[in-house]
């Protein structure tokens, strides 16, 4: 009897230290039942979510949050939710993770990031602003080096070449940050009809004017169905797959373009028969200027921007890209859309 009672104790005493450390945090942790009603929350939750113990016990929270993207969270049960309004006070941003556990109970996690969104916005902003400034200058340079002919100082052909290349190099990046900044910008997409016969048709146009004959260029697909969308954003981010697929694979390889349904939606990938990457590379390779190899990417032109850009577009489209590659053997990007966003051709 004792030692039972001893047990209890102990139990009691590391639950309290439990709850302890659960009330000194500074994110918002709530409990819920099966219901999706409150069970328990520290007080980082009234700060954060409005939620206060023992007031709101039993409040569904998903009507708390309302119809946004936090209530629609909490309504399916289970994920996370980045850059999210708080319901105290919408210039509050949040970041919420939703994570059963037990017997179809839920816990909602609340971080306030209010500060990272306020610097990745300063960061924005400085990145367009000096693309801005730089992009004239360079207009200038480059436009000056064309005036330029080799031929009438024939020592200096080989500088001049090479100052072209850089220059024209230098205004590629630029023109890429700024379409990124464009795109992290962006909230909303023009919702359009992109007609994908005729997309796949420029895309096989421009693979084989980048090639000029030295790969085998591939275009399978099922022009019966288009994506809705924005055809400028979509027409960025799958040639910029294509010129990556060319720019990548050595003389004599090949290059498929393939659209194509799925069961949960449509895919629109590129393969190729170049170099591969390394796996421990794949995870990285949307980062900006992210290189497996700096000496390649130069050799070849890359700005190193090109699958960000591909991020961003698929991200806008709720779209998901998915990277397969094997060293010496080629990869495969495929951009995976769901159902929501393709149309059908009327009869």
């Amino acid at each position: 009897m004792n030692a039972e009672r001893a047990r209890t104790r102990r139990f009691a005493a590391q639950l309290r230290d439990l709850r302890t450390v659960a009330c000194a945090l500074p994110d918002a942790l709530v409990l819920l039942d099966t219901e999706g009603r409150v069970c328990w929350c520290n007080p980082a939750a009234q700060r954060l979510l409005g939620i206060a113990w023992p007031r709101d016990r039993g409040l569904p929270v998903a009507e708390h949050f309302g119809e946004g993207e936090a209530g629609a969270l909490l309504r399916m049960g289970e994920g996370d939710a980045d850059d999210v309004p708080s319901p105290v006070d919408r210039a509050m941003r949040l970041q919420l993770s939703l994570i059963p556990y037990g017997d179809q109970r839920r816990l909602l996690i609340a971080r306030d990031i209010s500060r990272v969104t306020r610097l990745e916005q300063v960061r924005r902003d400085f990145v367009a602003n000096v693309s801005h400034e730089l992009r004239t200058p360079l207009t200038v340079i480059h436009g000056y080096l064309e005036l330029l002919d080799p031929e009438d100082v024939p020592a200096l052909a080989p500088v001049l070449g090479e100052m072209r290349a850089q220059s024209q190099r230098m205004r590629q990046i630029v023109e890429d940050l700024l379409e990124l900044s464009r795109l992290e910008m962006q909230q909303h997409l023009a919702e359009e009809r992109v007609e994908m016969a005729p997309m796949l048709e420029t895309l096989r146009r421009e693979a084989e004017a980048l090639s000029q004959g030295r790969h085998g260029i591939e275009v399978e697909g099922e022009g019966d169905v288009d994506l809705l969308g924005s055809p400028k954003d979509l027409h960025s981010a799958f040639s910029n797959l294509v010129s990556n697929a060319v720019r990548y694979t050595p003389d004599g390889g090949a290059i498929r373009i393939h659209w194509r349904h799925t069961p949960t939606g449509a895919e629109y990938s590129v393969s190729d028969t170049g170099y591969g990457i390394p796996a421990e590379h794949l995870s990285r390779l949307t980062e900006r200027f992210y290189r497996v190899s700096s000496s390649r990417s130069r050799a070849t032109g890359g700005t190193g921007l090109g699958l960000s850009i591909v991020k961003h577009v698929l991200n806008l489209h709720g779209a998901q890209l998915r990277i397969e590659s094997e060293p010496g053997k080629g990869s495969t990007f495929t951009c995976a859309f769901n159902q929501a966003r393709l149309l059908g051709h009327e009869t």
